[in-house]
């Protein structure tokens, strides 16, 4: 049990650090479009989740948590700030998926990138980001499919124009009025 616990904080950038040690990983967003991520973000400040769309709990309240905060922020008088969510799970969470995923829930694209990519540049990301995924139970369709569920790190991380840490702030439970103010802080 303190080996997970170690591993959930290794790798994680503190604040004031870094994200990613400085790294660029070629992903694709869910209309298939090749991008550099976080080269993408540059110079904008930065709200990303880390999800995977089969997740039966913590990711579906982190998206709505980040719908109500991009809310806060409308396109038109907030254009440095950039939404991403980044799935753990690019064998099941392919371009196609992640664009239903965000259409069922109706969230308002504009400033707003699902990403995927290769399994070994999302492990990578997911490593340097510290976010740890680990297979846990699974079911099965109706149709026979096999679905795997994670344990996984909730993680929503605030991220300055120069992709330094901010914060990182639990995202199941995200306090929005917090994360609000910290965004407005370094706007």
């Amino acid at each position: 049990m303190l080996t997970l616990v170690a591993a959930l904080f290794y790798s994680c950038s503190e604040k004031g650090e870094k994200v990613y040690s400085g790294k660029s990983f070629v992903l694709t967003d869910m209309n298939k479009k090749s991008i550099t991520y976080p080269d993408i973000t540059k110079g904008k400040i930065t709200v990303v989740g880390y999800i995977f769309t089969n997740c039966p709990d913590i990711c579906p309240l982190t998206t709505n948590n980040m719908r109500l905060l991009k809310e806060k922020f409308p396109r038109r008088d907030y254009p440095e700030i950039e939404f991403v969510s980044i799935s753990f799970d690019p064998k099941v969470d392919t371009p196609e998926v992640l664009k239903k995923f965000a259409e069922v829930r109706d969230l308002d694209l504009n400033g707003w990138t699902f990403l995927t990519g290769e399994p070994a540049i999302i492990s990578d990301l997911m490593h340097e980001a510290g976010i740890i995924s680990i297979p846990g139970d699974s079911t099965v369709t109706p149709a026979g499919e096999k679905i795997i569920f994670y344990i996984h790190t909730d993680r929503i991380s605030v991220i300055d124009r120069d992709g330094i840490l901010v914060e990182n702030f639990p995202g199941s439970s995200l306090d929005i009025d917090k994360a609000y103010r910290e965004i407005i802080r370094i706007y």
